[in-house]
């Protein structure tokens, strides 16, 4: 009985595998999803570079040397530099007040944070045109006190924070509501005041959630093309961003100066997905000790003192 046992106390363990189709069937959805990916992502992009490359480098650099392609890069860099701060002051205001208060109107506050996803960035377009134009409800009024909004930079960033706004807002608010109102509660009754709260318990358990989505919501404004076109009267080397430009370009076929532009684009984009990867993997590496260091009672009696 001994021996039996230790023959089979040394017998070795079976692995079992972890999927159980055979070997044909996963190298076949293996190929298909590598292949839809080279399909539909690598290809594209590899064809922007091979486009704009195609008359050599000499002839890419040219088409960054008119003065309507450096304004509008410089009115797209413009857009995104006040569209995002915009978005980060509500998107974090909503999410704090959605995720961490009990009020009346929360649900139609959480329905207006997801109505531009639901509306066409065209409508959202023509909404302004009908309030901000000529003869939209405030057209009169305007021009009145020589206020230009549509066809002017007013109504693309108008335009570009209503695409964008949820993008800040929606990333946050799950993950404030995952951590709860715990430690927030704790802060206030060792007598921090709002702010202080804000400050030392509820931005350092946010930070990593807000900077993802200060990333989506920049690479969306700045690639923003659909309500940006129909409020900016594509008045070359004033009202366009580089869609746009790339859009006219095309048009004229010059495809070589079209696809060195969006070559520019999707570099920002790669580089977006860059800083991306970096942000998660930060993520992942931080045991978030300032967080929890927080809500201990001994610092924030620190602080308050």
């Amino acid at each position: 009985m001994n021996g039996q046992r230790h023959a089979q106390r040394s017998a070795p363990r079976q692995v079992h595998a972890c999927t159980t189709e055979p070997a044909w069937v996963r190298w076949v959805l293996l190929s298909l999803a590598l292949g839809f990916l080279f399909l539909f992502l690598v290809l594209p992009l590899a064809t922007v570079f091979a486009e704009g490359l195609r008359k050599g480098v000499e002839a890419y650099l040219d088409a960054f040397h008119e003065p309507d392609a450096w304004a509008a890069i410089r009115l797209t860099l413009i857009t995104a530099a006040i569209a995002v701060p915009l978005n980060l002051v509500f998107g974090v205001a909503a999410a704090w007040a959605i995720a961490k208060f009990d009020f009346r109107g929360k649900a139609f506050l959480t329905t207006l944070v997801d109505l531009p996803f639901s509306v066409s960035p065209v409508v959202a377009g023509l909404i302004y045109v009908l309030i901000f134009g000529a003869q939209g409800w405030l057209g009169p009024w305007l021009a009145a006190h020589d206020i230009q909004v549509i066809f002017a930079v007013p109504g693309i960033v108008l335009a570009t924070v209503f695409v964008t706004f949820p993008f800040i807002a929606r990333e946050l608010i799950p993950l404030m509501q995952a951590q709860g109102t715990e430690e927030e509660q704790a802060a206030i009754v060792l007598g921090a005041t709002g702010w202080q709260t804000f400050w030392y318990v509820t931005l350092p358990n946010i930070k990593w959630g807000l900077i993802y989505g200060v990333i989506l919501c920049n690479a969306r404004a700045m690639g923003e093309f659909g309500a940006v076109s129909v409020v900016s009267g594509h008045i070359r080397g004033y009202t366009n961003t580089m869609p746009l430009h790339v859009e006219i370009l095309y048009n004229e076929y010059q495809s070589v100066a079209a696809f060195a532009v969006a070559s520019l684009l999707t570099l920002l984009a790669l580089l977006t997905l860059v800083i991306k990867s970096i942000v998660e993997w930060l993520e992942t590496k931080d045991p978030q000790p300032a967080s929890k260091r927080a809500t201990e009672p001994a610092y924030l009696h620190g602080l308050l003192t």
